[in-house]
């Protein structure tokens, strides 16, 4: 990691084989590392989730049988991980968003 990289802060959730397929975990961190670098991911991998907060996105990881979704949040010293989840329908879940606005305000809070 050079020293320009912003860490992963892991709140919730991890990409692991299994459940991912080592083709997703693996395109999981090519987008993450580009975070980590600075770069702004448009669609069709990542879009923004103001439900949840300022600075809030989602990336998408297409898998063999299902989609991921990691929920992260752009902070200034750190690319948070709020939450990892298989995502089964159109609409983001709102117990999903509920998670993860807590997870942020309790990050934001430390």
């Amino acid at each position: 990691m050079a020293v320009t990289d912003k860490p992963l802060a892991w709140l919730h959730g991890e990409v692991r084989t299994p459940p991912f397929s080592a083709a997703a975990r693996v395109e999981a961190g090519v987008l993450l590392r580009r975070l980590q670098r600075g770069e702004t991911i448009p669609l069709p991998h990542s879009r923004p989730m103001p439900a949840i907060g300022k600075a809030c996105h989602e990336l998408r990881v297409r898998d063999e049988n299902k989609t991921w979704r990691i929920v992260y949040h752009l902070d200034a010293d750190a690319i948070v991980i709020l939450e990892v989840f298989a995502k089964t329908t159109q609409q983001t879940p709102a117990s999903v968003i509920k998670t993860c606005k807590a997870r942020l305000k309790l990050y934001a809070s430390i």
